[in-house]
């Protein structure tokens, strides 16, 4: 008796078969934030001397990394956000403005944020790093310096010896304050003083605020201005886990997390676009000569050059 093509069972479909190999290879062309089977971890690096930057030396200021910041967190299938960060500090003002906005936008996001320290977050870039909700860096990383500096010259001597005359006119009794071509005024000194520790205490509430009873060193060592390296500053809380970028996130979000890095976006010709309020900064500015641009690299030098880097 024969038996029809209808009545005769359908035979399965082999999970090596060409529809299902088909399948996977257009899944693996789509973008990865319209995907649902790879985990997202987008990564951000924040590298460089807060707030000091000249045009051919640019450093991390706000305007420079909120594009890539505004990216990250708006990718709506990202399990976290990585911030990278290696700075030994610098602007107190813009440190504190990046640490604002990964807060805000961590917020309205509802996103993880997670810390990766390379060399150094010293200071300002400590600040930063206290923004997310956990601190991983390397044994060897420099953690630390929560504390407020400020430094000139002094050359009333030289000139005088020079037989040169110094001549300033001002409306304003601390108009000149710290002048370096003037004798240093101990009142000058007591109120830059007096601004350094309104900041540092500001500081110091962050840290405290954001760490909490993680901290467990003691509080005149961690906020002396000291630094340690990764295994210590654990020891005391100022951060979480001894690790790695790609280690820690394979390992909480598996074998096949992505870590897209996401960059500032680039023009037509390659230049990166301008962050917010950074095109009016460059407009309002000359392009510095070369002793200009000399004196901005042994400066930036002397600041990595404070932890041995």
């Amino acid at each position: 008796m024969s038996t029809s093509m209808s009545d005769s069972p359908t035979a399965p479909r082999s999970p090596d078969s060409l529809f299902d190999r088909t399948l996977d290879g257009l899944r693996g062309m789509m973008p990865l934030r319209y995907r649902s089977d790879v985990p997202i971890v987008p990564v951000v690096r924040l590298s460089g001397i807060i707030g000091f930057s000249t045009p051919l030396r640019p450093g991390l200021t706000l305007a420079s990394c909120a594009r890539s910041l505004d990216r990250a967190f708006g990718l709506k299938q990202a399990r976290a956000v990585a911030i990278v960060i290696n700075s030994p500090g610098g602007s107190a003002v813009q440190s504190h403005l990046i640490f604002r906005r990964i807060r805000q936008l961590a917020a309205e996001k509802e996103k993880t944020v997670i810390a990766f320290v390379e060399d150094v977050a010293a200071s300002g870039g400590y600040m930063i790093a206290c923004a997310a909700d956990e601190i991983v860096c390397d044994p060897a990383s420099i953690v630390g310096s929560i504390g407020v500096v400020g430094g000139s010259f002094g050359f009333h001597g030289l000139i005088e010896k020079l037989g040169i005359e110094r001549r300033l006119y001002t409306s304003g009794e601390h108009k000149a304050m710290l002048d370096p071509f003037l004798p240093e005024n101990p009142d000058d000194v007591a109120r830059l003083k007096a601004i350094q520790r309104t900041i540092h205490d500001m500081f110091i509430d962050l840290v405290k605020e954001r760490r909490g009873a993680l901290l467990v060193g003691p509080e005149d060592d961690l906020f002396s201005g000291a630094y340690w390296t990764g295994t210590t500053a654990q020891e005391y809380g100022l951060v979480d886990h001894i690790g790695d970028l790609r280690s820690v996130l394979r390992a909480r979000y598996g074998e096949k997390v992505a870590m897209p890095l996401i960059a500032a976006e680039r023009g037509l010709f390659g230049r990166r676009l301008p962050g917010i309020g950074q095109a009016a900064e460059s407009a309002g500015h000359l392009v510095p000569g070369l002793a200009d641009d000399l004196i901005s690299a042994l400066e930036a030098r002397a600041m990595w050059g404070r932890y041995g880097l």
